[in-house]
């Protein structure tokens, strides 16, 4: 059997986690828990996909073979993952969706698969120094639009399926997941939030101030408010002299301010949509995981409740669109070197749990 490296499971299952919740919901209604009420990815092996699964009896483990078979290579992760999302639909009697059409052979790459290699400007840093694919954005096969284009907030949910760099020490996150993770794990990633969203709330502000972007960042979706009293009640008053970020979280806000210092607007939503996206889908399971673990009722986790947005997922749908609309305002090299940067905010993810891993085990 196959086992993937870190990097390689931390990019798989932070994808499906973010991004595709409900489809983690569907395998596990087709495999066995029909009465579901929280599914998660949490392994990735040759023979096939890992998930815990939450029903009113408690946890369940649920592992699902691949319905190709065994396989080895990083690139077939994502074709077993959608026809396993497509044998699902099968099993429970519904339609599944088109942008799960299958992909054309010889794609770019499995971070970025049957991507077009149009020319872009690309991260103006050459490339993406925390592991995003260095490789051109480019239009994906899958759903399309009216005209006949697959709508660009579904071509940046699809180029989340990048490359990493080595991330020993990113089963951090997975681990808080699993509920094996300490409190003291969870405050160290509160307080790496902290120094990120400082950077990216005061970037958002740029956002807010222009009418064609407004729409991303409404009142509601601010965090540092929630941030600062989650830490009062997890640390104390003094919190603010007790923290400091990781490196890659320090090289992150930085490039955050970066982007904001320079007034590019796309690259600002780049990192507004991986942060918040993920908040709202993948997040939420964080906050449930966490208040049961270690006995946190509102205190503590107030960063993950969104309950002044409204129904989430009429909030996500609305980004969506705005994405959707932003993605028609831009020509191909923009829309490339956004995707870059989606890709980078990706990467500089995944170093920050590489780093608390690391600090985690030197402590």
């Amino acid at each position: 059997m196959t086992i993937f490296t870190d990097d390689v499971v931390a990019a798989v299952t932070g994808h499906m986690n973010g991004d595709h919740t409900d489809d983690n919901l569907l395998i596990a209604r087709a495999f066995g828990y029909p009465g579901v009420t929280e599914s998660r990815m949490v392994g990735v092996t040759g023979d096939g996909g890992v998930w815990v699964v939450t029903d009113a009896e408690g946890d369940h483990e649920l592992t699902v073979a691949w319905p190709g078979g065994e396989i080895s290579e990083r690139p077939q992760i994502r074709r077993q993952v959608v026809e396993l999302y497509k044998v699902a639909c099968d099993k429970l009697g519904i339609s599944a969706r088109d942008e799960h059409a299958p992909e054309p052979t010889g794609g770019d790459d499995a971070g970025t698969p049957h991507a077009a290699a149009h020319p872009h400007s690309g991260n103006p840093h050459g490339g993406n120094p925390h592991g995003g694919n260095p490789h051109g954005g480019g239009r994906h096969a899958g759903a399309t639009d009216a005209e006949g284009e697959q709508p660009f907030s579904s071509v940046i949910r699809e180029s989340s399926w990048s490359d990493h760099s080595d991330s020993e020490g990113a089963t951090f996150m997975e681990d808080i997941m699993r509920g094996i993770g300490t409190k003291q794990d969870y405050i160290d990633l509160v307080v790496q939030h902290y120094f990120m969203y400082e950077a990216l709330e005061a970037a958002a502000t740029q956002l807010v101030a222009d009418p064609a972007f407004a729409g991303f960042h409404p009142t509601a979706l601010v965090r540092m408010p929630a941030l600062e009293a989650d830490l009062e009640y997890l640390i104390g008053s003094d919190w603010r002299e007790q923290i400091a970020p990781v490196p890659a979280t320090a090289a992150y806000a930085a490039r955050i301010r970066e982007i904001a210092e320079e007034g590019w607007a796309a690259g600002i939503v780049a990192h507004h949509y991986t942060r918040y996206l993920g908040d709202l889908s993948g997040g939420q399971m964080i906050a449930k995981r966490v208040a049961k673990q270690h006995e946190l009722d509102a205190a503590g986790i107030e960063f993950y409740d969104f309950s002044a947005l409204g129904a989430i997922a009429d909030f996500k749908s609305g980004y969506r669109a705005e994405l959707d609309a932003l993605g028609a305002r831009l020509d191909d090299a923009e829309r490339g070197r956004m995707l870059d940067e989606v890709r980078t905010a990706y990467g500089f993810n995944t170093a920050v749990f590489v780093d608390l891993g690391k600090a985690k085990a030197a402590a």
